[in-house]
């Protein structure tokens, strides 16, 4: 995985760093594997904007995942490594021996004509999903299921990775992204590896028109606002706004926002950095 870095010909190019695109295999996507997808603007079933700075944006089509990995103990080849305009990660097309052809995540290293698997018995080797019952301790992993047969939720994001640290009775214990230390049931699957675009992090646009491609409308501050549309608002020349918070009043930067009457907060044992 390699960055590109541009001669500061233009002001846009000055500072822009972009992946090289060296990792990926095709051109075109896989036609039976693709879906519509509308983009709403921002605006709900009644036309109102419900959700700010959203609209424009290139013309996308959706590719269909396989977050399940459920085809157990069928190999399946690497045909291609592509680009996917609605994730950061990139994809992989896997030609299976019954014939059926699937898109994954693809993890860091994954080749074209690797061969893997998922299902139990499964070796501990780079794209293979496994139970978290047969993960050896200390095994980098990533697209991990929060509740069996579910799909993977965890760790999906390019260059993200969670960390298997021990067994507690039913429960594995996974570090994961966040920092995060908590227990999920080893009946749950994962996939060994690190999510593939591991330099995604160090790209910059080098202009706004990149954000627009993307979908992004330009975003106005909170203390550039009239008291009247957000609490941060108003004051004599520029004023820093007091307190950081959101347009509804609820403090930011630090203010914990997870319910403590959440079910789910006796799995975990060690809560998230800050």
């Amino acid at each position: 995985m390699a960055l590109k870095k541009y001669k500061p010909t233009t002001p846009s190019q000055r500072f822009k760093i972009i992946s090289a695109f060296d990792d990926i295999t095709a051109s075109a996507p896989e036609k039976s594997l693709l879906a519509p997808m509308k983009k709403s603007g921002g605006r709900n079933s009644e036309g109102k904007m419900t959700v700010r700075y959203r609209g424009g944006g290139h013309k996308q089509r959706y590719r269909i995942i396989d977050f399940k990995r459920e085809k157990e103990n069928i190999p399946a080849t690497v045909k291609s490594i592509e680009y996917d305009p609605n994730r950061t990660a990139r994809i992989a097309l896997l030609y299976y021996k019954d014939g059926e052809k699937r898109y994954i995540i693809a993890p860091h290293g994954l080749e074209v004509g690797q061969e893997v698997l998922s299902g139990k018995g499964v070796s501990p080797n780079i794209g293979n999903t496994m139970y978290l019952s047969e993960i050896p301790f200390g095994t980098i992993i990533h697209n991990i299921e929060l509740r069996p047969g579910q799909g993977a939720k965890l760790a999906r994001s390019a260059g993200s990775y969670a960390q298997f640290m021990t067994r507690e009775g039913k429960f594995a214990v996974i570090k994961l992204p966040s920092g995060e230390t908590r227990m999920i049931l080893q009946s749950c699957r994962a996939t060994i590896g690190i999510v593939s675009n591991v330099d995604h992090q160090l790209e910059k646009s080098g202009k706004a028109g990149r954000s627009r491609w993307l979908g992004r409308r330009p975003r106005t501050r909170g203390v550039a606002m009239n008291p009247v549309d957000h609490p941060m608002g108003g004051g004599e020349g520029r004023a820093s706004g007091g307190h950081p918070r959101s347009r509804k009043g609820l403090p930011a930067k630090g203010y914990k926002t997870r319910s403590k009457k959440k079910k789910s907060n006796k799995y975990i044992i060690e809560r998230r950095k800050k």
